[in-house]
């Protein structure tokens, strides 16, 4: 599974299947039904950390592409669909609303699921509704944006449960945006491409930021001084001191928190937490599995210790 994984680390899948519409979706389902086999989709490989011992059961990669226009400045799109491909599809139909998801990696699917956002936007921001397939049933399943209960990059689709939809496949959904002008909103995703090439490590393969930032109010002591943070924008911290982003929710960096816990550039293996970004574990040289696995736990156990603070991890390791 490397070559699907924007780590390039992954062994063997024992059955893997592209489905590109529902049809052939709910086909290998039954597939998988009929032959006891355990299921795993796999999206566009971007936040995700694949084991190298494979996977014993069916690896479903959706590869749904399909877009269109719908009223009212809609537009739908299979979950298949590389998120720069949306973008540009947007910009193209001068959609806004978007733009903050500029350079972001990955499809549709694994950007709703794990209700990406970055530069103060989120998927919940723009999703109308989505459809997904029930692997017990087969059926398709159409939620509203409220029935995905959208949080902090957390969705029902990852969660467990009764009330939850974590086996459930994402095989498209339709997002409303907003009337604007094609060259401001071509501008303003250039910017956000811009700002992740000066800032981000992406001369390694890597899947983007390992941990969920630290929202604002899990480190503040009270009320007053959590909305003086705010104010001032910045958290003097157990002898650090922080900047307060809003991410959407007030939040302080998980890679400040690592790298003022004397992680930057520390390698395992093939794995390196990144000096450029420390929120990055790359594959620095021929990286296996265990090698980023070690590094995250190095990660936990520093900030924990040095700031009292749990770090949760944004990536799906499985």
């Amino acid at each position: 599974m490397a070559k699907y994984s924007h780590y390039k680390i992954g062994g063997p899948a024992r059955f893997f299947f592209e489905s590109k519409n529902e049809r052939e979706t709910a086909w290998a389902l039954r597939e998988a039904k009929a032959r006891r086999l355990s299921v795993f989709v796999l999206g566009g490989g971007t936040n995700v950390l694949l084991p190298d011992s494979g996977f014993d059961g069916l690896v479903i990669r959706p590869v749904i592409t399909g877009m269109k226009s719908g009223r009212k400045n809609t537009i739908e799109a299979g979950a298949g669909v590389p998120m720069e491909k949306l973008l540009a599809f947007a910009a193209g139909r001068s959609l806004a609303g978007l733009e903050w998801a500029g350079g972001l990696p990955g499809t549709l699917g694994g950007a709703v699921r794990g209700n990406a956002g970055c530069f103060g936007g989120e998927m919940k921001d723009v999703v109308v509704s989505v459809r997904s397939i029930d692997p017990r049933t087969t059926k398709i399943v159409e939620r509203s944006a409220k029935a995905c209960a959208f949080s902090y990059r957390e969705s029902v689709f990852k969660q467990a449960g009764r009330r939850g939809a974590a086996g459930e496949i994402i095989i498209g959904a339709t997002l409303a945006l907003a009337p604007g002008n094609r060259r401001e909103i071509l501008r303003s995703v250039r910017e956000k491409i811009e700002h992740r090439q000066r800032n981000h490590p992406l001369e390694h393969p890597n899947i983007g930021s390992i941990f969920k930032n630290v929202p604002l109010a899990s480190v503040c002591r009270s009320k007053r001084s959590f909305e003086r943070a705010v104010a001032v924008g910045v958290l003097e911290f157990r002898g650090s001191r922080f900047s307060v982003k809003t991410d959407p929710v007030p939040v302080i960096s998980a890679a400040k928190l690592i790298s003022e816990s004397g992680l930057r550039g520390v390698s395992f293996g093939g794995a390196m937490i990144s000096a450029k970004h420390p929120n990055f574990i790359v594959n620095a040289l021929g990286a296996e599995s265990r090698d980023v696995k070690t590094l995250m736990s190095l990660a936990k156990l520093e900030v924990r210790r040095k700031f009292g603070v749990s770090l949760d991890e944004e990536v799906q390791t499985v």
